[in-house]
């Protein structure tokens, strides 16, 4: 396979500016500090030195950071990413082009100290500890502290609240740092990496990851946190996980402000003590100013029957909106610690944002995601006196605590034909000790504001909107389609009626399952992100009780469908549907610690529960979209990690239940790797990291892998006695050939990784093999026979194979392969045929608890109809 050699030249041809647009289609009032956003190009546009300028649709420049994220086998660049400021001009529409950005004119800098470093915006200085208690010691604007001491908080209790314990002992945990690392640091953006560990006493554990965004000319700090659950789940019940900071008050207690977005944009205005709704009036002037939240005239100028009795107007210092489930929240204050809470106002689903200060500036704090994410709280403390403290609760103490335990007992499944057994009935892959949720994690966006004064209830309002949907810069599909990333897929194309009616399909299958998330209220702090795998129909319910068929955990690959259904409609409701599947899949659904590390967990009804862990569910193309589309670097260490995942083999032998003859002994030289759904999925994170210019080991394991397996008599269906290198990615096997063939095989990312591989290489032997392999499958048995000596049995999922079929059409340049195709898809074998009802209907009154939409549609058939289509559009779509 022939790559660039370190030595050739890189010859760049350039290419045409690229058109951006919000993903929300309008300009946003606010930003989350700045944006950042991911572009594409085709091999040869630019060296990764190139510089890049940004203009407004009326032609002005706009200060932007840049920087390559991914590279083509060439040197040139594949991947950029951008970074603006929120002081940045705001235009619908942007256009980005090879050329010298515009000069930032208050640069974010970043100050190393011996202990310590500062991060300046030009607005803010904040201060990040390098050891210690505390992520950030302060953040001041100007002369003022804004906030200090902002630190991790955790409780864990011994005992659940559901066993009927009459002694519960509680242990409060602080995060400890054990390093910070500046990974950017300006013009534009300054990232900062905070690691560590939650502490107390001699126990450390919880571990941590934290990374604050700081943009230039910005007050804001986006914040991204991650920990890892490490603890015992039978003995280890976390009440309590949340980021807290202290803030100084200022002014009388009349000019203490307190806000609270709700929901439609609604907001809370108070003070710490209101002088509105007094039996005597203060004056309009004073009343509409502290309801404004500016500071209000001199008292002396008040009516004196109230300032006499300002003592006697009671100071609520301590407020809390908890949102404990995705249907209510409730807002509650007391004057102080040992009175009683008095209800404030509820409502159903508050945006998560929080505000305490004085007309001489505030913190602001909130959390996307705010109300799926629950139990979650936004709670001030201390307000009417001379430190405030602020958390965010990403698990409410008031939810009372995480049960982490597996559901049931086992019910007798102690040894693999018993586990077997219980396959048969409830599709649960059950063996005990492996329901284990040690090393899976759970990440929380947030964002705070150092603000100079109470914000308005506009702004404030517009900042609730910021947070609670970040805004997102993003290019078309045409122009990603154009730059040949992620394989084969086109955008959506209604120009003649047959392509419309599968158009018409793929966008229906869409909104079902994404509207069934809201209609089942699939939300909460471990579920958010996923879908139910299989649908009961007697109950009219999804089967989230049944084994197998409860969470999807990215079965057959559901994440790939719908990032391919974003590509192509570059749809926002379409993105952020699988955005929020990609941060649970890829942090609740696989491990990142322990003995599982870099493996996932088969769909169950809990995330964590199924006994088999493969590395077809860690699969790193469920996550390198998102990675390379927005830059994210949380989702960028997940494919790192994910590099080394092919020694958990040495740990954990997928086919030990039917393993027959001697016991499992690891051997790093000869590994039970699967040449097809293991490989493909080993190879999807080996690509990610050959493409990030990483660890070399993974390009060599990439090209090593495909080449060996190439080179086994029948390729990938090679049967027989095939055993893996862990040192360099070869596979050996039998020289004389042999059959056999997965239903499995290809429907976890083969097929679009070996597009990928094949495009970026020039291996003939290679590209001979797997399209063999593709034009195969659906092959008649004879043709199979004619070829690998034996024919492939009666194989499974031919409509999810049909993409295959017409992948070796569309290499082959064969009409009569591309017409096979579509008759396959149309055939729908083991999907949805072409006269299949796509439609949904209402189900309501006493057949379900709720009304809903029910329709003939699962997650797994979706996914395999929506990547077949797509896939048959891209390659054969002229045949149609």
């Amino acid at each position: 396979m022939r790559t660039q050699s370190a030595s050739a030249p890189l010859r760049a041809e350039g290419h045409d500016p690229v058109t951006l647009h919000w993903l929300e289609k309008e300009a946003p009032a606010e930003l989350t500090g700045g944006a950042t956003w991911g572009v594409p190009w085709p091999a040869g546009s630019f060296k990764p030195d190139q510089d890049f300028s940004l203009t407004t649709a009326s032609g002005k420049q706009v200060p932007v950071q840049s920087w390559p994220t991914g590279w083509w086998p060439d040197g040139s660049v594949k991947w950029t990413a951008h970074a603006i400021s929120s002081t940045a001009e705001r235009s619908d529409t942007y256009t980005l082009a090879a050329g010298e950005s515009a000069q930032q004119t208050s640069a974010v800098t970043v100050h190393t100290g011996r202990d310590q470093y500062t991060v300046s915006t030009g607005v803010i200085d904040v201060v990040f500890p390098r050891k210690g208690d505390r992520l950030i010691s302060s953040i001041r604007r100007g002369d003022t502290v804004i906030a200090k001491d902002g630190r991790l908080v955790a409780s864990r209790q011994d005992r659940p609240d559901t066993d009927g314990a009459t002694v519960i002992k509680t242990e409060p945990f602080t995060g400890f740092v054990s390093s910070v690392k500046v990974e950017q640091e300006g013009p534009v953006r300054a990232v900062v990496k905070v690691e560590g560990k939650h502490q107390k006493g001699r126990r450390a554990w919880l571990p941590f990851t934290v990374r604050f965004y700081l943009y230039a000319g910005s007050d804001a700090i986006r914040t991204v946190h991650t920990f890892v659950f490490d603890g015992n789940e039978n003995k280890d019940f976390l009440n309590g996980l949340g980021i807290r900071f202290t803030v100084p008050m200022r002014g009388e207690l009349h000019d203490r402000h307190i806000r609270f977005a709700g929901q439609d944009k609604g907001v809370l205005s108070e003070a710490v003590r209101g002088i509105t709704g007094l039996r005597r009036d203060p004056g309009a002037s004073v009343r509409t100013a502290q309801h404004e939240g500016k500071a209000t005239p001199a008292t002396s100028t008040w009516d004196s029957r109230v300032t006499s009795r300002l003592q006697y107007i009671p100071a609520f210092g301590d407020y809390s909106l908890s949102q404990l489930n995705a249907h209510g929240f409730e807002l509650r204050k007391r004057t102080k610690l040992g009175r009683s809470w008095i209800r404030v106002d509820g409502g159903k689903r508050a945006e998560g944002l929080a505000y305490v200060g004085s007309p001489s500036g505030g913190f602001a704090f909130g959390m996307r995601n705010f109300w799926q994410l629950h139990p979650t709280e936004l709670q001030i403390e201390g307000a009417a006196s001379e430190e405030a403290q602020t958390t965010v609760w990403m698990w409410s103490p008031r939810a009372g605590a995480m049960d982490l335990r597996f559901y049931h007992d086992g019910m007798g499944q102690d040894t693999y034909p018993e586990q077997l057994e219980g396959l048969e009935i409830t599709y649960e892959d059950y063996e005990p000790g492996f329901g284990t949720p040690y090393g899976v994690a759970r990440t929380t966006e947030m964002t705070f504001w150092a603000l100079g004064a109470t914000p308005t209830a506009e702004r404030f309002s517009q900042l609730a909107a910021a947070n609670a949907t970040p805004p997102q810069l993003v290019g078309s599909p045409e122009h990603h389609h154009s730059a040949k990333v992620f394989g084969s897929w086109s955008p959506v194309d209604r120009s003649v009626p047959a392509k419309a009616k599968f158009e018409d399909r793929l966008q229906a299958m869409h909104d079902y399952h994404r509207g069934q998330v809201d209609q089942r209220s699939w939300y909460g702090f471990w579920d958010y992100g996923d879908i139910m795998h299989s649908y009961d129909g007697d109950r009219h319910t999804w089967s989230y009780d049944v084994g197998g068929y409860a969470w999807d955990n990215s079965e057959l690959s559901t994440d790939l469908w719908l990032w391919y259904h974003y590509l192509r409609t570059g749809d926002a409701e379409a993105f952020r549907f699988v955005e929020a599947m990609c941060r649970h899949t890829s942090e609740v659904d696989m491990y990142h610690i322990g003995k599982y590390q870099g493996l996932g967990t088969r769909h169950g009804v809990m995330h964590w529960g199924d006994s088999a862990k493969q590395v077809r569910i860690s699969n790193a193309g469920y996550k390198r979209f998102y990675y390379f589309l927005t830059g994210d670097e949380r989702v960028g260490d997940i494919l790192h990690e994910l590099v080394d995942a092919d020694r958990s083999f040495l740990v954990l032998d997928p086919g030990r239940k039917l393993r027959e003859g001697d016991p499992f002994e690891p051997d790093p030289k000869a590994m039970p790797v699967g040449t097809t759904t293991d490989w493909g999925s080993l190879a999807m994170a080996w690509l990610a990291e050959w493409e990030r210019n990483g660890n070399p080991i993974a390009k060599k394991k990439l090209l090593n892998g495909a080449q060996s397996i190439a080179a086994l008599p029948n390729g990938w269906v090679q049967s027989g006695d095939i055993t893996y290198n862990l040192a360099d990615g070869k596979f050996t096997g039998p020289s004389e050939p042999s059959v056999y063939v997965g239903s499995l095989s290809s429907v976890f990312g083969l097929v679009e990784v070996m597009t990928e591989v094949v495009a970026l290489t020039d291996d003939e032997t290679v590209k001979k093999q797997w399209v063999t392999f593709c034009r195969l499958y659906n092959a008649t048995k004879a043709e199979q026979k004619e070829v690998t000596g034996s024919d492939w049995g009666n194989l499974n999922l031919r409509q999810a194979y049909a993409r295959a079929t017409a992948y070796a059409a569309s290499q082959l340049d064969d009409t009569t392969l591309a017409k096979r195709a579509w008759q396959e898809l149309r055939t729908g074998h083991a999907g949805y045929p072409d006269d299949h009802d796509f439609s949904a209907h209402r189900i309501e009154g006493p057949d379900a608890l709720n009304p809903v939409d029910e329709a003939s549609l699962s997650a797994n058939a979706s996914a395999q109809f929506g990547l077949a289509t797509i896939q048959c559009l891209a390659l054969v779509g002229d045949e149609i």
